[in-house]
């Protein structure tokens, strides 16, 4: 059995057509997968409260040896909650529309909440950030309205990607596997025989 996480960043339900192709993905996979493959469903617009002070206070006393404070350990322990349905999951998918030329707010939300010390990286003072959730896979299903690679500056620019590999590959995933639409000019059955073919290398 494997586990699979899926991460929505768009709110736009049966509309967004990032979350329908990674739930055709996660279809997909679980078809051709040979094993069973248990799914978990991160919606980061209806699933997720701010991190506020006592979420930073909790994270500055482990980052500084201290205690964490009584009025945050209740905050503190719905992070680890969901950092572990992160930690516990081989397989991530993501959701992700472009919004500014970047990603959505809610799926910076979901980052900064389960990017954690110990849990997510750790650091050195002579060596620096190691991430510490290696061995795991991650697929990323990008749409965009107007931006395309190979377009000139006046189309856009692609903040949403480079965040997205640099924060995965910080947390120590490299085995990273992208899907990109243009949805101005989608085309169902091209992205879905994209799917469908990344499904097959990943089963």
């Amino acid at each position: 059995m494997s586990r699979l996480l899926l991460i929505n960043g768009s709110p736009r339900g049966a509309d967004s057509r990032s979350l329908r192709l990674a739930e055709l993905f996660v279809e997909e996979y679980r078809r051709r997968a040979g094993h069973r493959v248990e799914v978990d469903r991160i919606d980061t617009f209806t699933d997720l409260v701010p991190f506020g002070q006592r979420h930073v206070d909790a994270k500055m006393a482990l980052i500084e040896g201290r205690d964490i404070p009584s009025a945050a350990r209740r905050d503190w322990d719905d992070v680890l909650g969901l950092a572990g349905r992160l930690t516990a999951a081989d397989l991530w998918v993501f959701a992700v529309p472009m919004w500014n030329g970047t990603i959505p707010w809610p799926l910076k939300l979901f980052i900064d909440t389960v990017t954690q010390p110990g849990v997510a990286f750790r650091f050195d003072p002579q060596q620096g950030y190691r991430g510490l959730l290696e061995g795991r896979r991650a697929v990323a299903v990008y749409t965009s309205r107007v931006y395309a690679p190979g377009l000139p500056p006046a189309f856009g620019a692609d903040h949403q990607s480079s965040y997205l590999s640099w924060w995965l590959r910080y947390c120590g995933v490299d085995d990273i596997h992208e899907l990109r639409v243009r949805t101005a000019r989608f085309d169902e059955q091209a992205a879905r025989h994209a799917v469908e073919q990344l499904a097959e290398r990943l089963r």
